[in-house]
């Protein structure tokens, strides 16, 4: 259900990115210059390439059509291990993280940029902040779901998602402050219920920091592949869990 305001304050840092007039997904402020989201929302589901840098704009605690801060992207970057062609979508979620390196940095206050926690267990709660096809004027906080399983590299929860939700950040409590200990990748089915499908943080994306600060935010050469729903798969993910189109 869509969150009220004061349910949301103090993540504003937490903003929809609009791609061209193509679609959105939803991303993190993890440094004043640097957003995280997730690594399938850099493509052009159609043709496999990746979007010019120009296409993403991010609009930070967007709500009602204002936002906190706005932005644009000067550089982008996909985690060095993803590959949006592959075949098995449970080896993509695994590394579908990227970074976007904003225009200018946003130093506000009430934005300070989210830190990365370490991996949440099996039963832990955790939350789930996210814009979506049928919500994207305003963020949807669903609490208390639930780390179902773990495969390597990959969460199962028990959150539901939709398009647009891909790169929101999964939340959990870390010495009274949220931190981020996944981001959410993928739909999927398990033993017949709705599940989401969110990349483990800490190792990935201490990877991905580094590649960041070594290249120069050119993408892989990629061919066609599936992005977040685009598709549904005979076989299963992690834990069992059946891809789906939303």
């Amino acid at each position: 259900m869509l969150a009220t305001a004061d349910e949301t304050r103090g993540l504003e840092a937490v903003g929809r990115i609009d791609i061209g007039q193509t679609g959105f997904c939803t991303g993190t402020l993890i440094a004043p210059d640097r957003v995280l989201t997730a690594a399938h929302c850099l493509y052009d589901n159609a043709t496999g390439k990746p979007y010019p840098v120009s296409a993403f704009r991010f609009m930070a605690g967007l709500r009602n059509g204002r936002a906190a801060a706005y932005r644009g992207v000067r550089r982008a970057m996909a985690h060095p291990d993803y590959d949006f062609s592959a075949a098995d979508r449970a080896v993509r979620v695994t590394y579908d993280l990227a970074l976007l390196q904003l225009d200018q940095p946003i130093r506000l206050p009430s934005l300070p940029p989210f830190a990365a926690g370490g991996d949440p267990l099996k039963g832990e709660s955790v939350a789930i902040l996210s814009y979506g096809i049928d919500r994207s004027e305003a963020p949807s906080l669903e609490n208390n779901c639930q780390i179902l399983g773990r495969q390597p590299g990959v969460f199962v929860m028990s959150c539901l998602v939709e398009f647009g939700s891909s790169g929101a950040p999964v939340f959990q409590m870390r010495d009274g402050k949220p931190a981020i200990v996944s981001v959410v990748s993928a739909k999927a089915e398990m033993d017949g219920r709705p599940v989401a499908l969110g990349a483990t943080l800490e190792q990935p994306l201490a990877e991905l920091e580094v590649a960041f600060a070594q290249g120069d935010g050119q993408f892989r050469t990629v061919a066609k592949g599936l992005g977040f729903g685009a598709g549904r798969s005979d076989g299963t993910g992690p834990g069992g869990a059946k891809f789906l189109k939303p």
